[in-house]
């Protein structure tokens, strides 16, 4: 029986694997607790039973859960740090076959922002970046690629000429783009992370974490990475003591590996 918040994290866990102790508290229980009360729901036992047996509240539930909130080109001073000083260094330290991984990628924006201004660089057909979420419902979005025109504001014109195709009111990442991009589904508290990259994106999910699981989380990056690659975090996220998990600031929100743990 689910008497409290307690039990109903246990319950979570058990039916999806998503460790909500991972997640300040707080903030994740009252966004719980709204969803409950739109899901005319009295308890928390009445709730895990109506996950169990409707798939698709069960689904808009993990949606809810993994707050996705992204766009094109976010944060574009960044993006334009990336293009100018941190591409060029990891093309002249790995040549242009670069292992990306975008960790958390939401419905897609970010990855393929990367692949875009990857392609100033390197031949669209030699971009392979690996994006990876845990929500199945947002990967199915970025896998079809469409977009409202307010998710592309920041995004530079010539990138929205190049690389989208206009549908009525929507744009969709044009195909050329898409095949830079294999989406798959990864929860950064448990899954094997990709190996060897030069390049990891994670941006504006850590803030949602418990200081131990972003603890956990920048050690199993520094593994996933080739010593002097680079962690690209979000506006919100510098990571105080970098040294810590063996990164050094290079400039603001991107870090370099300098060695292993």
């Amino acid at each position: 029986m689910i008497e409290n918040y307690e039990d109903f994290k246990d319950a979570v866990f058990r039916l999806s694997k998503i460790d909500l102790n991972a997640y300040k508290e707080r903030q994740m229980k009252r966004r719980i607790d709204s969803l409950i009360r739109k899901n005319n729901a009295d308890s928390y036992q009445e709730f895990i039973d109506i996950l169990k047996k409707d798939k698709k509240i069960y689904e808009e539930f993990i949606n809810y859960l993994t707050i996705n909130v992204s766009e094109f080109y976010r944060n574009p001073t960044q993006w334009q740090v990336l293009e100018r000083d941190i591409l060029p260094y990891l093309i002249d330290k790995f040549a242009d076959n670069l292992k990306i991984w975008s960790a958390a990628c939401s419905t897609g924006d970010e990855p393929y922002s990367l692949a875009m201004v990857l392609s100033k660089f390197i031949p669209l057909s030699k971009i392979k970046i690996v994006a990876t979420d845990i929500d199945k419902q947002v990967l199915e979005k970025a896998r079809m690629g469409l977009y409202k025109d307010k998710s592309l504001i920041g995004l530079p014109q010539e990138f929205k000429t190049k690389f989208f195709r206009q549908i009525g009111s929507s744009y969709q990442v044009t195909d050329d783009i898409k095949k830079c991009i294999e989406f798959k589904q990864l929860n950064l508290l448990k899954d094997n992370y990709p190996s060897n990259c030069d390049l990891i994106v994670c941006r504006n999910v850590l803030i949602y974490f418990t200081d131990e699981a972003k603890d956990g989380i920048y050690k199993k990056f520094n593994n996933a990475m080739k010593k002097d690659a680079i962690l690209f975090v979000g506006s919100t996220e510098q990571i105080i003591q970098s040294a810590t998990y063996k990164f050094t600031s290079l400039k603001s929100f991107f870090y370099k590996k300098m060695d292993e743990l």
